[in-house]
């Protein structure tokens, strides 16, 4: 189901990321993790639709999305980001694979980690975040998604790990086979998983070789 919703305000969360606010319709909802198709109200934008997380939780009187901008693309994460108060946006109804399941460690690459921050929050507000885990990895520690409220609400349980970046207080690598050894002491809880596509591949197999069972890993596929 189409529905037309205008943009409430938008915020800069680091240097190619921006969390946009829109009008929530009524009776509307989703789960954390979820996701929905949005397009531009404009003609000839219409039906040009791409998946976004919802960043918001299920009981806010708004929907929150947080989106990172492509600008050498061309394409709708361009032009959002071009976007201003007020501009007309359509949504479709919620989907996605990605809840949560129960404690557990969250890997997030870059942007993949959107779907996991309204199920962070939500965790958080409900007292609910022991036993979870979460490994974040991005290019430089500038590229890092809300790493504030996520050292807050994790505190010690939040690593960052930078792949182009050597900088104190981050490590520094990928994650592979010998890091997931070293950071990981349960195999056999639940895996989050959540980047490129490239990445959740080789994560689907460097889990399962450790001992880590298929059918506990969420993502979405």
């Amino acid at each position: 189901m189409k529905n037309i919703v205008r943009i409430l305000d938008i915020g800069v969360v680091t240097h190619n990321v921006k969390c946009f606010r829109f009008e929530k319709p009524a009776n509307y909802q989703f789960i954390p993790g979820q996701a929905t198709d949005v397009s531009i109200n404009e003609p000839g934008l219409e039906d040009e639709t791409r998946p976004f997380t919802f960043t918001s939780l299920p009981v806010q009187p708004y929907l929150e999305f947080t989106i990172k901008g492509y600008p050498d693309h061309h394409g709708i994460t361009e032009k959002l980001h071009k976007l201003e108060r007020g501009a007309e946006l359509i949504i479709q109804d919620s989907w996605g694979a990605i809840e949560y399941k129960g404690p557990g460690c969250f890997i997030a690459g870059g942007a993949g980690i959107t779907p996991f921050i309204a199920i962070l929050r939500q965790l958080h507000a409900n007292n609910e975040l022991k036993g979870n885990t979460l490994i974040f990895s991005n290019d430089t520690a500038a590229d890092i998604i809300y790493e504030s409220e996520l050292k807050e609400m994790l505190q010690d349980q939040a690593i960052f790990i930078l792949t182009k970046e050597d900088r104190e207080g981050y490590k520094s690598g990928y994650i592979n086979e010998a890091y997931l050894k070293e950071q990981v002491a349960d195999f056999t809880q639940h895996f989050y998983l959540c980047g490129p596509d490239a990445m959740i591949a080789d994560l689907q197999k460097l889990l399962t070789n450790l001992g880590a069972n298929p059918e506990v890993m969420v993502f979405e596929k």
